[in-house]
């Protein structure tokens, strides 16, 4: 069914929202067909449904009739004081609401891009390992979208991925996310950092060039916890795999900045990325691991669904800074 643009309460809205609808359907269904049917479908009863939209209850039976007649099959099944939906119905319900949906996301970008973007942009981030990418997609995206306001929220990857879900942010900027965390998200990688120990300056390790993983080994080590970072325990795991060493994990800690104080104390020592020299400057020193394991996959996630326009352009300044940085990050 083609959506034709005329029509409803926001004639003007209908018309250009139609332009993000995809070629699948054909006939004459219009998008104030779709509200109509899910405002009946949600009250399940015509009169409400009317009142809701400040039409006449027979002006809205009259566009669903047509509705099912244009579709060929009924979406009610009808009594004297409700409707309810059919097992057809109810699978046409999720669909109408998901281009509806579309529909006025396609406006929203093409409003904030007409107007030059105004309001906030809500990103997750992870300050340690995403400070080499970060800044650059901030400069581009402000250069593109001056009036909008990006809040960047300092959260775990726990706290980032629920964030996404539950719609506290659009984006995350951070460490690749286990597999399960990821379901009903999106991620898409953006840079790989090598892997460092971070000692105090004065640690005999210090003068060393490389350290080994037996060597590792043999350190206390301080961590982040399992709860908050599930995927850096991951990356743990994945570097002494295929080892009998045990490591000595003698602390965990909830943010960076805690665990940098922890290791600059004497506490223990640190597997971390490079980018988190970016945090430490000098009160740490940071030795590659040889051999190198496989570095940490840096990227950005977002929710598997239609994102704002803003998001959608901060997105594109990401990947942009991708591609003209090249392996920079990783050296």
């Amino acid at each position: 069914m083609a959506l034709h643009c005329h029509g409803g309460s926001d004639p003007g809205k209908d018309h250009v929202s139609c332009l993000s609808i995809t070629k699948t359907y054909a006939g004459g269904v219009e998008l104030r067909h779709l509200r109509y049917f899910i405002a009946a479908a949600e009250e399940e009863n015509v009169s409400r449904a009317a009142l809701k939209l400040h039409v006449s209850q027979p002006a809205l039976s009259r566009q669903i009739r047509d509705l099912e007649e244009e579709l060929r099959f009924a979406l009610f099944q009808r009594t004297a004081k409700s409707v309810q939906l059919t097992d057809a119905g109810r699978a046409f319900l999720a669909e109408a609401r998901d281009v509806l949906k579309r529909a006025d996301d396609a406006v929203d970008r093409a409003r904030a891009i007409a107007a030059g973007g105004r309001g906030e942009l809500q990103v997750g981030y992870a300050p340690s390992p995403t400070a080499r990418i970060l800044p650059t997609t901030l400069r581009a995206f402000q250069a593109r979208m001056p009036k909008v306001r990006v809040r960047l929220h300092d959260f775990s990857s726990e706290e980032m991925v629920s964030g996404l879900r539950g719609g506290e942010i659009e984006l995350a900027v951070l460490v690749r996310p286990t597999r399960a965390m990821l379901r009903g998200l999106r991620f898409e990688e953006l840079a790989r950092d090598p892997i460092c120990l971070a000692v105090p300056p004065k640690h005999p390790l210090a003068r060393h060039r490389t350290v080994t993983l037996p060597e590792v080994a043999r350190e206390p080590l301080v961590v982040f916890n399992r709860k908050d970072y599930p995927d850096y325990h991951e990356l743990l795991d994945a570097i002494f795999a295929g080892t009998k060493l045990r490591l000595r994990i003698v602390e965990e800690h909830d943010s960076s900045t805690s665990l940098i104080a922890a290791v600059e104390s004497g506490a223990g020592v640190a597997i971390v990325p490079k980018a988190f020299g970016c945090s430490t400057g000098q009160r740490l020193k940071l030795i590659p691991v040889s051999p190198a394991p496989a570095p940490l996959v840096l990227g950005i996630a977002w929710p598997d669904k239609a994102i704002s326009g803003a998001a959608e352009i901060f997105l594109e300044c990401a990947r942009e800074g991708k591609a003209s940085a090249g392996d920079k990050v990783e050296e």
